[in-house]
């Protein structure tokens, strides 16, 4: 099943994809893809439908992001053996796990708001997962059995922030976590651990990579996590990137208002964004 949440910001509704591409309103089935409706149960009872039976939708004005509200947006740092050696970081003996806050997400095409005192402003295209019921101890060769999905997610990061203003990642990696367009469950995935990753600033390549290059795979960073809290449903794990971010550049060249990021995953969708000046109302 591949989900997205469809409509104005606050009143998106769930909508699925069918499989000659068209958009079917899934809001008589399910209310919302977050905390109280993401679970095996939801999932079994709507791929019991006939989508090509359901109202199709012909316009969709805007992608919201594809999980709404949820308890934890998990983030893993330094997780590809490229990113590691062009910031000229240590290989992490243990992953590297920290917070976006939750009010940094938003859809797939929203802008990015570039506040007036950012100044190093950079991407991160990832696989990000979403967990479908709650575990703890959970052990690896089980932790397939927690994931209800996966999405992209560009990490955008404030690097002066992140790395300049007392160590704290949190500071650096909220303003802005575009998930989506599409929460794909894993049956449409024929292996998570080889799918590739693009992202393009204003039509030249940045990033390539593939998830077969990742440190810490999948299972293993869920029975990670899960030894030091709950994982809860709903909770977006997003697992690190690959090469080529701004931080690594010998020149940098962060990014400014009016570059146009383009994000690619195999098999989840793209992004489009625009990143524009912050406005304090």
């Amino acid at each position: 099943m591949k989900f997205l949440r469809v409509g104005k910001k606050g009143k998106e509704i769930v909508a699925a994809i069918d499989k000659q591409g068209r958009i079917r309103n899934l809001s008589k089935y399910i209310s919302d893809l977050n905390p109280d409706t993401i679970n095996f149960s939801n999932l079994e009872k709507i791929e019991n439908l006939k989508l090509e039976d359901i109202e199709e939708i012909n316009s969709v004005e805007r992608i919201g992001s594809c999980v709404s509200r949820p308890g934890d947006f998990l983030a893993i740092g330094l997780n590809y053996h490229s990113h590691i050696k062009e910031t000229k970081s240590n290989t992490p003996k243990e992953p590297i796990l920290f917070n976006k806050s939750t009010g940094s997400l938003s859809g797939p095409n929203d802008p990015i708001h570039l506040p007036a005192e950012a100044r190093k402003l950079d991407y991160e295209i990832e696989v990000g997962m979403v967990i479908g019921k709650k575990g703890k101890y959970i052990k690896e060769k089980h932790a397939d059995e927690y994931i209800f999905g996966y999405c992209i997610v560009n990490d955008i990061s404030e690097r002066s922030w992140q790395k300049d203003r007392g160590g704290q990642w949190i500071k650096g990696k909220s303003i802005a976590g575009n998930c989506g367009p599409l929460l794909v469950t894993k049956n449409e995935i024929k292996d998570i651990n080889n799918i590739n990753l693009y992202l393009d600033v204003n039509g030249k390549r940045r990033q390539t990579g593939n998830t077969n290059k990742m440190i810490f795979n999948f299972n293993y960073l869920i029975s990670y996590i899960s030894q030091f809290m709950t994982l809860y449903p709903g909770t977006i794990i997003t697992t690190g990137t690959p090469d080529g971010v701004v931080l690594g550049m010998k020149n940098p060249k962060f990014l400014k208002v009016g570059d146009k990021l383009n994000l690619k995953i195999d098999t989840l969708g793209e992004q489009n964004q625009i990143i524009v000046e912050e406005k304090i109302i």
